[in-house]
């Protein structure tokens, strides 16, 4: 569900209006008076709530959600649960935009007049430095010993922990951040994900109602970008250093002490365990596990989960001695004049 510090939520509504903002019918055994209050993620949703299920992941929390409602592609077979009501839908990603959208019309970007540059309802702690030109948004709030670089934007709501340094032009929006937390210069935290329903018209903007959290003592550096969650949140875990010109997609989670060197990227929904060291340029496909102590060589591309402990290299990932050996016998077949041919 969105925190209603970032978020205001213009419910409830009528689940007969929400289908038409969809266009589509209730079906036919609902009750269309029934209101609906919220939106929310398959596994935080209760009896008010409406979520989504496209039948590609987490069945599992699909089958044991508490939402009364929840849209579902009218190809799946899945039973859901006696409580919930299922709404059958051609697209379901267009159809819960849609809907969201009249939760949250404003979920985009929080722009809003300011009347002076730290807003009255802003509580700033003991020995804040701001250099000129800061923004400081309604509600935010700025622990003892931060200091704020100049023409740095904090949005509405957003907390900031103790000893945080923020460097110039960085912008923070949508996101809670520890103690003893760096942000670099130009680094833009909390932006929506790349996350989009493409049909035959066109590509529809998924609605991103989730946090970035970002635990103590993390940096991220010049900038990187790290996106909020869409239902969920994003999550820095503690003592993570993220190099300049990251990438961080929306959903990713990871843990704790991880390092991720320049122009690495995650897609939406990483995980990574504790310790993970990602290269230079290493690039992770979407909804993909790297686990506990995983090491990624520079460049490599992750297509599959990845177990810990372990050194990996190459375009798919794979055990570096592997990739090292592929890469020998190549080289080997290279200087014999070795032709491959089809037949």
């Amino acid at each position: 569900m969105a925190d209603p510090r970032f978020y205001d939520n213009r419910g409830p509504f009528h689940l007969a209006e929400l289908c038409v903002s969809a266009r589509l019918a209730p079906p036919a055994d609902s009750n269309a008076d029934a209101p609906i209050y919220d939106v929310a993620g398959l596994e935080e949703a209760g009896p008010p709530h409406l979520t989504f299920y496209d039948g590609r992941r987490n069945k599992a929390g699909f089958l044991a959600t508490k939402a009364g409602w929840c849209l579902a592609d009218n190809r799946l077979i899945e039973t859901a649960p006696a409580s919930t009501v299922v709404i059958p839908v051609p697209s379901v990603a267009r159809a819960f935009a849609a809907m969201a959208a009249r939760f949250y019309p404003e979920h985009e970007l929080d722009i809003r007049r300011l009347e002076s540059a730290v807003h009255p309802s802003a509580k700033l702690g003991q020995d804040v430095v701001l250099a000129p030109g800061v923004l400081i948004g309604p509600d935010a709030e700025i622990g003892d010993g931060a200091r704020i670089g100049a023409y740095a934007v904090i949005g509405r709501g957003v907390t900031i922990g103790r000893s945080a340094e923020i460097g110039p032009h960085a912008s923070i929006m949508f996101a809670h951040l520890g103690d003893d937390v760096l942000i670099q210069a130009g680094a833009k935290i909390g932006g929506s994900g790349f996350g989009y329903s493409s049909g035959p018209d066109g590509h529809i903007k998924m609605p991103h109602l989730g946090r970035v959290i970002v635990q103590d003592g993390v940096e991220i550096g010049a900038n990187s970008t790290v996106d909020r969650g869409m239902l969920s949140d994003t999550v820095i875990g503690e003592g993570t250093k993220i190099d300049n010109l990251v990438q961080i997609g929306h959903n990713t989670v990871t843990g704790r002490h991880c390092v991720l060197a320049g122009q690495a990227g995650t897609s939406g929904s990483v995980v990574l365990g504790d310790f993970v060291i990602v290269g230079g340029g290493v690039g992770i496909s979407d909804h993909l596990t790297i686990g506990d102590r995983a090491r990624l060589a520079g460049h490599s591309g992750v297509a599959h989960d990845l177990e810990g402990g372990r050194d990996y290299g190459g375009i798919p990932a794979r055990p570096i001695r592997q990739w090292h050996k592929e890469g020998l016998l190549i080289a080997k077949l290279a200087r014999k004049g070795v032709r491959f041919t089809d037949g």
